[in-house]
């Protein structure tokens, strides 16, 4: 069935793959004049003109990561409150929400993490995304997507050896996400389990190896993976 869409963030880096992902449904990409998550009002107005079924909520700070511990104000507005606002807009308007959120969530200390185990973040951009999934959680017509993603090359020069995720590049994200559009509750969206280095070093030869020492600076998990089981029987 044909649904009118919004999407929040459509100028950030995944938002520009899902613009060029073909679907048969009628996608909106408001910029942040014409749809600002911290002002509800704006929103309101701009949803009641659009009138969508689905809002997807990619809107909000990331990196770099370090800016969530210097500027903890920018982080809660945006990752926080502007979450709170999108949340209350579309309940008050019956639409239908998908939050995305980060496998960040999670202790990331043993791996394999499913939708119902217990969370922990382990950084301050991880707290902030958590944060938005408590309200996202009040409203029942949502649904949460935990996702472990990354641009395609990988971009950095270095990758842990020492580190393991679930890494899924961006296209195939967009690919997958317009077949979850039905769904309610949370979903682990990701890749296999491996080490980084593995996973980055299969598109860019040049890649060279990292080890992660034990630092609390950088507050990034040894073992974020995720357990994808709910998401195959989706997508099979």
């Amino acid at each position: 069935m044909l649904k009118k869409i919004v999407v929040t963030g459509g100028s950030g880096r995944f938002g520009r793959v899902l613009k060029k992902q073909p679907t048969k449904h009628k996608v909106f990409f408001p910029n942040k004049k014409q749809l600002n998550i911290l002002n509800y009002k704006n929103i309101e107005n701009y949803l009641k003109k659009k009138k969508p079924k689905i809002l997807m909520h990619l809107a909000g700070l990331s990196r770099p990561m370090n800016i969530h511990e210097k500027n903890i104000s920018k982080s809660i507005d945006l990752n926080i409150i502007g979450t709170s606002n999108i949340t209350k807009a579309c309940a008050a308007n019956n639409i239908k929400l998908i939050y995305f959120s980060t496998s960040y969530v999670y202790p990331g200390k043993r791996g394999n993490y499913s939708e119902s185990d217990n969370l922990l973040p382990v950084n301050n951009y991880a707290w902030s995304k958590l944060g938005g999934e408590c309200s996202v959680q009040l409203y029942k017509n949502s649904l949460i997507v935990r996702v472990c993603m990354t641009e395609k090359p990988f971009l950095h020069k270095e990758a842990f050896t020492n580190v393991k995720s679930s890494f899924m590049y961006h296209e195939e994200v967009a690919k997958i996400l317009f077949k979850l559009l039905d769904k309610k509750g949370i979903i682990n969206v990701g890749g296999k389990s491996q080490y980084i280095y593995d996973f980055a070093k299969k598109d860019n030869k040049n890649v060279r190896k990292a080890f992660l020492k034990k630092n609390p600076k950088i507050g990034m998990p040894f073992n974020s993976s995720i357990n994808t089981k709910k998401l195959k029987k989706i997508i099979r």
